[in-house]
């Protein structure tokens, strides 16, 4: 059985020799021979009756087991009846794990395991009176015990090693997942390598970037899935050169998952994209929140971390179209189909007014309360404030981007209603 490390790695360890006698009896010795189909047949009615788990496994699985146990009795047998040779006990080890099938790991725990161990010692111990000699019960006992001991830290030696093997795949697979997101694979390819990793059914998904730390990095990072455990918040993490990269999933507060994620990020701002329903949908996230970091050194007064939300403004200077688009259909478009007085005009002067209501009423030759109405309409209608200094520059922005784009479109109509040349 194959859990990951080849057995034949496994340090070899001194002779084994019974604590007993310098040499068993041949009484005993020819006994514990003839024992191990006996013994083996034990085993089993003693794990259908004392081993929940055991019952809740496949027929195949259970056949592995058992290989597991009529393995680990044969080499019992070989090394009690052999203990006075040059063998060694990982020769014993190696007889044990290499019976059964690669994937046994993923189906038993290592505590499952061990409770196969104690399951041959204990059934071992139960035949004892029928397998030593007189006057050689205690000398068995110890050598069974000696056995599983050196047996028990074998295999948390081979689950260590298949733990650190599974590691570094699942890190690998992990590092895939996250470039798949960033480069918007097929949802088809993102799910199937998703799944592998348990998070095909996973909602709730942020993403949130930041500097990769410049010290400690895997401490850093531990920190970051431990306070990520504490509220119950599963990561997929890969750094790419200065950039690392973290998605969230079972998130119903991406400001609060991002806040506890900041302090293991390095050094400068840390952003946290919008959250989408599923993995597959997390390019959108991933995207706004990849502009929000390119763009967030032009806002000096940024939080630490900050929606990308909250850096529209600075993500148009960058050239982000779903920013500029954002500002247009959210912002921009409300404004200027809004019935009644003229919002957009009322956006307008208030701005170029210094956001001065007596000035702007002045412009608009109307009551200063007419204003504060209106602004209130502007606020209620697009979620931004005019009177607050972040929030007017974030309408500022929508109007001119709005008729950037309403100037482009009427000069690429204009050029189509040309004659063409003969």
């Amino acid at each position: 059985m194959s859990y990951g490390a080849p057995v034949a790695q496994l340090p070899a360890r001194r002779t084994l020799l019974p604590m007993g006698s310098p040499r068993a009896s041949e009484e005993t010795s020819r006994a514990v021979e003839r024992s191990a189909g006996r013994l083996t047949t034990a085993a089993y009615r003693h794990m259908e009756s004392h081993l929940e788990w055991y019952l809740d496994l496949s027929a195949q699985e259970r056949s592995w087991v058992g290989t597991v146990v009529q393995s680990g009795f044969a080499s019992f047998v070989d090394w009690y009846v052999h203990s006075d040779t040059d063998k060694t006990d990982d020769h014993a080890t190696a007889s044990i794990f290499a019976a059964a099938p690669r994937g046994l790991t993923r189906t038993i725990s290592l505590r499952q395991t061990l409770d196969l161990l104690r399951t041959v010692v204990d059934v071992v111990e139960d035949h004892i009176p029928e397998l030593a000699a007189a006057g050689e019960e205690t000398a068995l006992r110890e050598d069974v015990l000696r056995y599983s001991r050196d047996i028990a830290f074998a295999a948390a030696q081979v689950y260590a090693g298949a733990a650190e093997t599974r590691g570094a795949w699942d890190a690998r697979l992990e590092s895939l997942v996250v470039d798949a997101v960033v480069r918007g694979e097929s949802p088809d390819e993102l799910t199937s390598r998703a799944a592998a990793l348990g998070w095909d059914r996973t909602e709730g998904v942020v993403v949130v970037m930041g500097a990769v730390p410049t010290d400690a990095g895997e401490r850093a990072l531990e920190r970051m899935r431990t306070a990520a455990g504490r509220v119950g918040v599963d990561l997929l993490i890969s750094a790419q050169e200065s950039r690392l990269i973290v998605i969230a999933g079972g998130v119903t507060d991406p400001e609060q998952i991002a806040t506890a994620l900041a302090p293991a990020f390095g050094p400068g701002p840390v952003v946290v994209g919008p959250r989408v329903s599923r993995l597959h949908s997390a390019r959108g996230s991933a995207r706004a929140a990849a502009a929000a970091l390119r763009a967030a050194p032009a806002w000096a007064g940024a939080p630490r971390p900050v929606r990308s939300d909250d850096l529209l403004p600075e993500r148009v200077l960058v050239g982000d179209t779903g920013a500029r688009s954002y500002l247009i259909r959210h912002v921009f478009t409300p404004l200027r189909k809004a019935s009644g007085a003229s919002l957009e005009e009322t956006c307008t002067t208030y701005l170029a007014c210094g956001r001065s209501l007596e000035a702007t009423a002045r412009a608009l030759f109307v009551h200063p309360n007419t204003v504060r109405y209106r602004l209130g309409r502007i606020t209620a209608l697009t979620g931004y404030d005019p009177t607050a200094p972040r929030e007017a520059y974030v309408l500022q922005t929508a109007l001119a981007v709005g008729r950037l784009d309403e100037a482009a479109t009427s000069a690429s109509s204009d050029a189509e209603d040309l004659p063409t040349p003969t």
